[in-house]
């Protein structure tokens, strides 16, 4: 488990080498494998840890190579629809198996992360579909909340189309226009280092106002 967790840790913060390996390595089948990674983290409510900010960011970086034979376009139009179907899927889970899913049968699966999903969600309302996006483990949990029972499925269709063209489309594009910059190129490691602090900002200013609040 251990060694799990520090490949995946490995994976994120030098994901820019990974994904010109896997580049190099599967050429056109990459536009499968970062499907799959994109449906998964958002998808399946048992892998939160997987990488999607850092990867999209990453992904656009190295599309933006001359020696790069992956179209930005197809690229952006995929992950667009992985993200919807990952939403999609994760919403129908939460619907059908709902609260029992956090019996503790499953380790990843922790009622915390449930309970501050929660908090977020009736906070703002059906824009946190469109929030969440942007914030990693929430971004994962938000959509499983949704299908328990707290919003119609037509509302939830609305912002997690909006939502995933948002996402995917900004974090695509940033990484696509300025992840060649030398400045980001030479400091890539700390680049996701950013990218992740700015992603759970929100929630750690959530809980600091929680605690004055108490």
């Amino acid at each position: 488990m251990i060694e799990f967790i520090k490949s995946v840790i490995d994976f994120i913060l030098h994901i820019d080498h990974h994904l010109v390996e896997i580049v190099n390595d599967y050429q056109t089948w990459t536009y499968l494998i970062l499907f799959l990674i994109i449906f998964a983290e958002t998808g399946l409510v048992v892998t939160p840890f997987l990488p999607g900010d850092s990867l999209l960011f990453a992904a656009g970086a190295i599309i933006a190579k001359p020696e790069t034979d992956l179209n930005i376009g197809f690229m952006l139009v995929l992950l667009i629809i992985a993200a919807i179907l990952g939403d999609l899927v994760n919403y129908h889970v939460g619907k059908y198996i709902g609260p029992q899913a956090f019996s503790g049968r499953f380790r990843f699966l922790k009622v915390e992360y449930l309970t501050k999903t929660q908090e977020f969600y009736y906070k703002h309302g059906g824009k946190t579909i469109i929030y969440a996006r942007f914030i990693p483990i929430i971004r994962t949990f938000a959509p499983f909340v949704a299908g328990i029972g707290t919003m119609s499925y037509k509302r939830f269709a609305l912002y997690n189309v909006s939502g995933g063209i948002a996402w995917v489309s900004s974090f695509l594009f940033m990484g696509y226009f300025f992840g060649g910059l030398p400045m980001i190129k030479n400091n890539f490691t700390y680049v996701i280092f950013g990218i992740i602090f700015v992603s759970i900002l929100p929630p750690i200013i959530e809980v600091l106002r929680g605690k004055g609040k108490k």
